[in-house]
């Protein structure tokens, strides 16, 4: 079951080789597309669950970092009209700024 939620989310589940500690399996695993998301447990099941806790974590973080970033507009020269431009002009070359002079030099 867990196995398909891995699959519907396209990640992809790395299970490395089962080591035996004091005679316990301990299974580790990590996500191919995402490898600081791994995971080391004393059964298989509880290797994707943590797995799919771990990858849930990240994506909650992932969603509010992109609403902030999605909040914070850059402010460019772009975005304010010519008058604007001139009100708070201080000397320097405005990005993305090109003056055509018209034909008779202005």
């Amino acid at each position: 079951m867990l196995h398909q939620q891995f699959d519907k989310l396209n990640l992809h589940v790395i299970e490395l080789p089962i080591t035996f500690v004091d005679d316990q399996p301990v299974y580790e695993g990590y996500l191919r597309e995402l490898p600081f998301i791994a995971a080391e447990t004393s059964s298989k099941q509880q290797l994707y669950r943590q797995l799919l806790e771990k990858y849930q974590a990240y994506a909650e973080t992932q969603l509010v970092k992109q609403a902030e970033e999605e909040e914070q507009e850059e402010m460019t020269s772009s975005l304010l009209d010519y008058a604007d431009l001139l009100k708070y002009y201080d000397g320097e070359t405005f990005d993305g700024f090109e003056w055509q002079p018209d034909s008779n030099g202005k």
